[in-house]
Parts: C-alpha cells; sequence; structure tokens
C-alpha cells in the first residue's frame, strides 16, 4: 500500500509539471499569435513524443492534445502501438529511407519531410490512399539538415503533380540551433517567402502549411506564419529557476 502511493504521488507530481508546462506554452502561443494579428487556432502544436515515457504520452492524451509526431520510423510504430486510439494524428516529421517507407506511410497522417525526389516514387508506389506531405526546405543552408534548397522548392513541387497519392500540402524547415534570434527569423520568413512564390505560380487556392519551430523557438515561428509547432521537451521538463 505505501509503494503504492508513492507512485500515485509520482504520478500527480508529473501531470503536475505538465499541466503547468501545457498552461505556459499554450500562453505563449496565444500571445505570439496576438503579436501578429493570428488566431491561435490557426497553429496546430504537435506533441513530439521522442524519449518520453508512456506515462508521459498519456498524460498529454489525456489533456486533449491529439496531433503526435516521432522522427523515426521503428518508434512511431511503438507509439502506435502503445496508443492505438483511433481519434490519434500521426506525424512523421524525420527523413525516411526508402527500405523503410512500406512498413510506415500507410499508417501515418501526416509526413513532414519529403526531403529528395527519388523518396516520392517509393511512397507513391506503396501507398494505399492520398497522404497529406510537406516539402523539407533547407533554408538555412547546414550541410547535416536534409532537404531541397529554396532555390529547388518549386521545381519539387512541380514534380510532386506527377503523382496521384502524394499530395503536398505545405513546407518544412529547422533553423540552425546556434542561430541567433534575428537569424531564425530571417529562415522562417523565408520558407513563408517560399510558400507564398509557390501559391502565386501555381494559383494555389489553399495557403501552404508551414511546420517550423521547436521548443526554443516556436514563438518566433508562430509571429512568421508558422501553422504547425512541432515541441518535445517543453511539454515535459520542469523549467530550470
Amino acid at each position: 500500500i505505501r509503494y503504492s502511493a508513492i507512485l500515485q504521488k509520482k504520478k500527480q507530481k508529473l501531470m503536475s509539471i505538465i499541466k503547468q508546462n501545457v498552461s505556459r506554452i499554450m500562453n505563449l502561443v496565444a500571445s505570439s499569435c496576438n503579436q501578429v494579428h493570428r488566431l491561435s487556432t490557426e497553429v496546430c502544436p504537435i506533441v513530439v513524443t521522442k524519449n518520453r515515457t508512456a506515462r508521459e504520452v498519456q498524460e498529454m492524451y489525456d489533456l486533449g492534445f491529439r496531433h503526435f509526431a516521432e522522427n523515426r520510423v521503428e518508434k512511431l510504430l511503438e507509439r502506435q502501438e502503445q496508443f492505438p486510439q483511433e481519434d490519434i494524428i500521426w506525424h512523421l516529421i524525420g527523413p525516411l529511407q526508402k527500405r523503410k517507407v512500406k512498413q510506415v506511410i500507410n499508417r501515418i497522417d501526416l509526413f513532414h519531410a519529403i526531403d529528395r525526389l527519388s523518396i516520392m516514387d517509393e511512397i507513391e508506389k506503396r501507398l494505399e490512399h492520398p497522404l497529406d506531405c510537406m516539402l523539407e526546405i533547407n533554408v538555412s543552408g547546414e550541410e547535416s539538415k536534409h532537404g531541397f534548397t529554396p532555390e529547388e522548392a518549386l521545381d519539387a513541387y512541380r514534380a510532386s503533380k506527377q503523382y496521384e497519392k502524394i499530395r503536398i500540402v505545405g513546407l518544412m524547415t529547422m533553423a540552425p540551433f546556434d542561430a541567433s534570434d534575428e537569424e531564425i527569423r530571417f529562415f522562417f520568413s523565408r520558407l513563408a517567402q517560399i510558400a507564398k512564390t509557390i501559391e502565386k505560380e501555381e494559383g494555389l487556392e489553399a495557403p501552404f502549411y508551414l511546420s517550423m519551430g521547436m521548443s526554443g523557438d516556436f514563438e518566433a515561428a508562430i509571429e512568421c506564419g508558422a501553422t504547425h509547432i512541432r515541441i518535445g521537451t517543453s511539454w515535459f521538463e520542469r523549467e530550470e529557476d
């Protein structure tokens, strides 16, 4: 009984930390939206579950979150086994190897990281139904990052139109970890500009989604037009004093 009470106390403490973080983050989302006269409903907060416990993920689900993401195929499949709820929207946000496409492509709702033309053939071949996808754009030009260059983005979108089941609905990028706030805003604004160019050149009626912003820079991303923010650590960990 005593051991059970200790576990219950730890669980309550964890829930308290997560609830506090959720309240703080959602207030920051609302504030960032207000800064640029956007509605907070225009921003989709995605819970990145990398390295989190099942209990932590369950707490986010219980708090009403339904958009969950992993950046590795194996981890996403594990999460789906742990959480088979049909109302969860699964995002794959990391690069995808050709040999792993068939394992996951029909089990996700949005793929954020089409980073090369060759992967589209394999995705199209394996898809059993249409899938919303985003083109990953390496706006910063870092060699360590995947993605099309800004100059390749329009041609990549045009190349995607030959496929019946791949639906490109937006663009994704990541800012360098050591970038200054000014640099981060430049990179995010550049992605928004690339999206507008594609929308104009292709006569698109619906504006592109913009997947950008993580725990350390989601406020800047929202102010630059982000529609999807990918937050992991900040939901779960106690803030440093």
